[in-house]
């Protein structure tokens, strides 16, 4: 089973994006879609729930949430997961400017873990040039894994460009995950970061993730399966077949405690 667990759609965009996104869906078996920041997070959400609910159990979606902007309580979390049916929640810290142990924000995750869903932190990029950067920190997750260790939390991106920070973190806390988003042009940095995760025996902490439309999943796949033919007659050490197919291969909605249901897409 390959799940990627890192996709977007722009939904004000033509109906060429939607096609896109399932176009390049296709290689894998699940696929979760993180609702965008938008002007009305609840329109954005709402057109994501009909997103999923058309293509059955293949698409997961997040919503989009701003703590610090919208009161966010059990009431409005619970219309999320059974009205909208959507499966997690997805925040963006740095673009929106709060800090992710903002005490609205760790309100929104009591709630969050009392529900028992995931949160994803989407703070690697691309950055606006009103992002903050200091807000995109991996370490600053600590404080929410140490006061709800239960809650199962993926750092995007692999918190980039602090990725040893994210190394760090995954190794620290149970829960803690982190998205390797491979982009098929940077093989060097694939391998060097595997390489580090590997040598810290953390490699089954990191879930495969394309960051659609920044990446496709068969070619990221491809990427990671084939880095280490580029070290035939080098020194350079190789991470084991085996390990890398265990990233592309991990249960990660099992992970995420995500139930994969096998609910048919509604016809249209």
């Amino acid at each position: 089973m390959i799940v990627d667990c890192h996709t977007h759609i722009d939904f004000s965009s033509d109906d060429a994006a939607v096609s896109e996104h399932l176009s390049a869906s296709e290689p894998v078996d699940h696929c979760i879609v993180l609702a965008s920041p938008g002007d009305c997070d609840s329109e954005v959400n709402t057109r994501l729930s009909e997103y999923v609910k058309k293509h059955g159990s293949k698409m997961v979606g997040f919503a989009a949430v701003n703590p610090v902007a919208d009161a966010v309580g059990l009431k409005k979390l619970r219309a999320v997961t059974e009205k909208l049916g959507l499966k997690g929640v997805v925040l963006y810290c740095c673009d929106a400017g709060f800090h992710p142990a903002h005490t609205k924000a760790m309100r929104l995750y009591e709630s969050v873990s009392e529900l028992g869903l995931p949160v994803f932190f989407h703070n690697g990029g691309p950055l606006n040039s009103n992002s903050i950067m200091d807000y995109a920190q991996p370490y600053l997750l600590d404080e929410v894994a140490r006061t709800f260790p239960e809650l199962k939390i993926i750092v995007g991106d692999m918190g980039f460009p602090f990725l040893y920070q994210t190394l760090s973190l995954v190794a620290k806390h149970k829960n803690v995950y982190a998205d390797l988003a491979v982009r098929a042009g940077q093989v060097w940095g694939v391998y060097n970061l595997v390489m580090s995760a590997y040598e810290q025996g953390t490699l089954g902490k990191l879930l495969f993730g394309s960051g659609f439309p920044a990446g496709r999943a068969d070619e990221c796949i491809e990427t990671l399966l084939g880095f280490n033919n580029l070290l035939v007659d080098t020194s350079l050490p190789t991470v084991p077949r085996g390990e890398i197919r265990g990233i592309i291969e991990r249960d990660s909605l099992g992970l995420l405690g995500i139930a994969k249901e096998e609910t048919p897409a509604i016809e249209r």
